[in-house]
This record gives structure tokens, C-alpha cells and sequence, in this order.
């Protein structure tokens, strides 16, 4: 559990290393999210934390925020992240994906039904969100 927890801090310091003293304009991949989220819970639980909604740590929120508000631009340069997100039984209402998604500027849900019909990509456009569509910036019909 606690390898799991250090994957994705030590990934986002070096990226930050980067951004910050070679001054670069840097994208950061991260494949699953989720699995950070299950290894924070796991070490949550070896500490003998209590678990609050689902089963899931009561800093969940805390720990997630830390981690995505670190994925910023500064004056050096600036992170862009690409992450893959587990959707555990399909539930998109899942705490743990509630409090991802809240920092997320755009989400892209694949859907399986769509791609059980052989559609294909199975994007599902009603699930999926960006804060770029907004009437102020693409026109109050397009929205």
C-alpha cells in the first residue's frame, strides 16, 4: 500500500522539478488515479482511521486536493495532466470519483453500452463534462 501511495507524489515532484527549475512546459500522465485513492485508503486503514463515506478515508478529500492542486502553471512553466480514472462498478457518483472529478477542467466517459452497440469511440457525451463549455467562451447557442 504504501508504494502506491508514493507513485504518484514522486511523479508529480519530479515534474514539478522540472517546471520549476528548467523552466518547462511539461504534461504528466497518470494511469490509474484511482489507484492512489485505493492506496491512501489502505494506509488510512493500517493507521486505524475510521472510514467515513463508502469506505474510504476521511482525508480523501484533503489528500486528493494536495495532489491535483499541485498540477498547476507558474511563472516557470506549467503541468498539464492527462490521468485515467477507474470507475468502480460504473458509479459515477462514487466519492472517491466525486472528489477527483471536482478538479478535473475536462472529463471524457467512455460508456460500455455504446460500445457493446460497436460504436465506437464509445464516448458518452451527456456524462461528459468540460469547464471550457461555457456560454462566455463558446457562444450562448453552443451550449
Amino acid at each position: 500500500a504504501g508504494f502506491g501511495v508514493l507513485h504518484g507524489l514522486t511523479a508529480l515532484t519530479m515534474v514539478e522539478h522540472f517546471r520549476d527549475v528548467n523552466e518547462q512546459e511539461l504534461l504528466l500522465f497518470i494511469d490509474n488515479i484511482f489507484c492512489f485513492v485505493q492506496a491512501r485508503s489502505k494506509v488510512s486503514a493500517l493507521l486505524g482511521r475510521v472510514p467515513s463515506t463508502m469506505g474510504y478515508q476521511p482525508t480523501l478529500s484533503t489528500e486528493m486536493g494536495t495532489l491535483q492542486e499541485r498540477i498547476a502553471s507558474t511563472k516557470e512553466g506549467s503541468i498539464t495532466s492527462i490521468q485515467a480514472v477507474y470507475v468502480p462498478t460504473d458509479d459515477l457518483t462514487d466519492p472517491a470519483l466525486a472528489t477527483t472529478f471536482t478538479h478535473l477542467d475536462a472529463t471524457i466517459v467512455l460508456s460500455r453500452g455504446l460500445a457493446a452497440k460497436g460504436i465506437y469511440p464509445a464516448v458518452d457525451p451527456l456524462d461528459s463534462t468540460s469547464t471550457m463549455l461555457q456560454p462566455r467562451v463558446v457562444g450562448v447557442h453552443n451550449v
